[in-house]
């Protein structure tokens, strides 16, 4: 569908300048007159006016009022770009040299691509007075707290302050016959009876009686122990151990616990051919004279169990505690010419990857988790490993720096959760991680980077796969070497991504670097990522060479383009189809958070998280020239409907609105700024 000479995103030169005229001078141009192109002003005014007839014969004032009190809930960076300091009678001289003043931090802070001090409230602070978990649960007599406990147990006096019901449906209620937040749903009206008595479908409840939608949840006997460090890490320990162990120069110089090039025994690192998990035949004891281990690193490991160990052991040795498995007998990756959703941080939730699942997709991983955190037992870092029984092949993503957490913490995974690999963030570019050592760094740190590598493939009995990037600097591309010594080191799999840390998500992706890199990965699968937003792209990164694509930013502004992928065709979603896409996942995001109110305002920050790149699409039938591409702003224009508009929105407060669409009014003082800005666009 052509909709004339003002409607594409930029690809003509008449379009590029009428989309900059209308961006940059404001000029208030009829959106009829210009097909669906418009000018920010006429954008905001017809949102504000819900999409009614008349809103072109508003005053030049009132567009301007409108325009100034949208963008005051606009990220920062974006409103101090549009301020113009010729307006306030400055001479053109003097308003470029403030420019260049203000210019400079403004582009590096809005370079980094996050919003660091934007203002958060957590849902647990938009309900003052909270009843008892105790009572929800009908033992409200065995309250853990006591008379110390500062919730509510009393249930008229909860319901009098309780914040009114959002619907008459429960998407809980309906799904799985009871919902367990019984009075505290909001929801509560469609499953609640006399007294404020839970109503359960027996009937559809014994359906589900046994099931397990979601796996690999943390026990609290688990979080127990680890937090209380009794957790076994037998491999973990043993390999750390033998990577400790000085080797002819009686400790002295033993840089980071085992440096292999630097006079460190480090087995099988020059024999490819051999596992580099196989087990010594003899137990690794102290040699007389040597200092004994530090303390951290001791523990009672399999070799021990061997005939003529001093450590006695508890129950029967089976060769399986003393054999390791060889590499030709561990579980393949067989993912070759699959769909695979990136792992993606704050986005690629669990209910996002019901959403692409639904949509095609073939292979789903967890956002990526951080080692320390998960050895500490904390809760929230666990919910990241969480997988729905719709995820027939998922992974896991793991962030560290060093050999110890990370060989430990893949041993805990390896025995608590089901997965089918284990994947290496080397490739996470922001600061927090990099100062660190961990992401990026890693592929400076070839050393640290080998033990880990290796250690990790020891204790799993899954394929473990590395994500990359090009390099760290951007013109200085290093992927080419370091693919080769993690084929070597025991990995089942690289995936790369185009771009090095300094571009970030700036500028096109290399795929022409990417297929040289596949051609020096093989027989290893490599797969690529970068810049894919339809068919198009996607063939033309299969054609390079690949084992296989990696989709991110792609799946959050349309989810729908595994299928488009699969059925090779640009798919002119309406806005109607895409608004029903929004009602699954807040479906989706109440059955996994809950539908109490903490669990309806943790779905609302995801949803808008998630609008945040969702208004980045432009519907096919308002392309001139298909397809769209990743790497070009959007421009204003009207859409061919009110929702189409309202989505096509990049304003915090139009994002607000489809979420009370969907999840009832905000709470009072509600705040929100996204996690992520675009600054990708050329």
């Amino acid at each position: 569908m052509l909709t004339g000479p003002g409607s594409l995103t930029g690809h003509s030169p008449e379009a590029k300048r009428q989309k900059t005229t209308t961006r940059d001078s404001g000029l208030a141009a009829s959106p009829r007159g210009l097909g669906y192109l418009t000018s920010k002003d006429w954008f905001h005014a017809y949102l504000k006016a819900q999409g009614a007839s008349g809103n072109e014969e508003a005053s030049q004032e009132d567009e301007e009022e409108d325009s100034v009190s949208n963008d005051q809930t606009e990220p920062p960076a974006k409103r101090v770009r549009l301020d113009d300091p010729a307006k306030e009678g400055e001479s053109q001289e003097e308003a470029e040299e403030a420019g260049r003043e203000e210019k400079e931090p403004v582009e590096r802070k809005r370079a980094r691509g996050q919003n660091k001090s934007r203002p958060c409230m957590k849902p647990n602070h938009y309900e003052k007075s909270r009843l008892c978990p105790s009572v929800t649960q009908g033992c409200a007599e065995k309250c853990y707290f006591g008379s110390r406990c500062r919730f509510l147990h009393d249930i008229d006096e909860y319901m009098a302050v309780k914040p009114a019901d959002l619907g008459q449906n429960c998407v809980l209620f309906e799904t799985f016959g009871k919902c367990i937040y019984g009075v505290t749903c909001r929801f509560a009206q469609a499953h609640l009876g006399d007294g404020y008595q839970n109503i359960i479908n027996m009937d559809l409840a014994k359906q589900w009686e046994g099931k397990s939608l979601v796996r690999n949840n943390l026990s609290k006997d688990l979080q127990n122990q680890l937090r209380k460090k009794k957790f076994s890490f037998e491999k973990a320990d043993e390999y750390l151990r033998r990577l400790a162990k000085p080797h002819g120069n009686g400790g002295k110089g033993n840089k980071a616990s085992g440096n292999p090039t630097e006079g460190q025994e480090v087995p099988n690192c020059t024999a490819p051919e051999e596992d580099p998990g196989d087990a010594p035949e003899h137990p690794v004891l102290p040699e007389e004279g040597e200092d004994p281990k530090p303390a951290a690193l001791e523990s009672s490991c399999p070799m021990d169990a061997l005939e003529g160990s001093p450590i006695k052991t508890v129950g029967p040795v089976t060769d399986e505690d003393i054999i390791k498995l060889r590499p030709c007998e561990k579980k393949k990756l067989e993912i070759q010419g699959k769909l695979y959703l990136a792992p993606l941080t704050t986005c690629g939730n669990l209910p996002f990857r019901r959403i692409c699942k639904r949509f095609g997709a073939d292979v789903t991983c967890g956002e990526m988790a951080v080692c320390t955190n998960l050895l500490q037992g904390q809760s929230s870092e666990w919910a990241l490993l969480k997988r729905h029984h719709t995820e027939d092949i998922f992974g896991v993503q793991l962030e560290g720096a060093f050999p110890d957490t990370m060989t430990k913490c893949a041993e805990l995974l390896n025995k608590t959760i089901e997965v089918d690999f284990v994947d290496i963030n080397v490739g996470c570019p922001i600061d927090l991680i990099y100062k660190k050592g961990g992401g990026c760094a890693l592929m400076t740190r070839s050393n640290k980077f080998e033990q880990i590598v290796r250690g990790m493939n020891l204790v799993l009995d899954v394929p473990l796969t590395v994500k990359i990037r090009t390099g760290v600097q951007e013109k200085i591309n290093v992927a080419h070497k370091i693919i080769p010594k993690i084929r070597e080191w025991g990995a089942s799999m690289v995936t790369l991504h185009g771009r090095s840390r300094e571009q970030r998500y700036t500028k096109v992706a290399d795929w022409d670097y990417i297929a040289e890199c596949a051609k020096i990965a093989s027989p290893m699968p490599l797969f690529g990522n970068g810049d894919i937003l339809s068919y198009e792209d996607a063939n033309r990164a299969v054609q390079m060479g690949v084992s296989g694509i990696m989709i991110a930013r792609g799946a959050l502004i349309k989810p729908w383009i595994f299928t488009e992928i699969k059925e090779q065709r640009h798919w002119d979603i309406s806005s109607s189809e895409r608004f029903d896409i929004l009602k699954d996942f807040t479906n989706y995001g109440l059955e996994h958070w809950g539908s109490d109110t903490q669990g309806v305002e943790k779905t609302r920050k995801f949803l808008l998280e998630w609008l945040s790149f969702l208004c980045r699409y432009i519907p096919v039938g308002l392309l001139e020239h298909l397809p769209q591409k990743i790497n070009e702003r959007p421009p204003y224009y009207m859409g061919r409907d009110y929702v189409e508009t309202l989505m096509a929105s990049q304003n915090v407060d139009d994002w607000i609105k489809i979420s009370e669409l969907l999840l009832g009014p905000v709470p009072t003082s509600f705040t929100f700024l996204p996690k992520h800005k675009a600054n990708s666009y050329r």
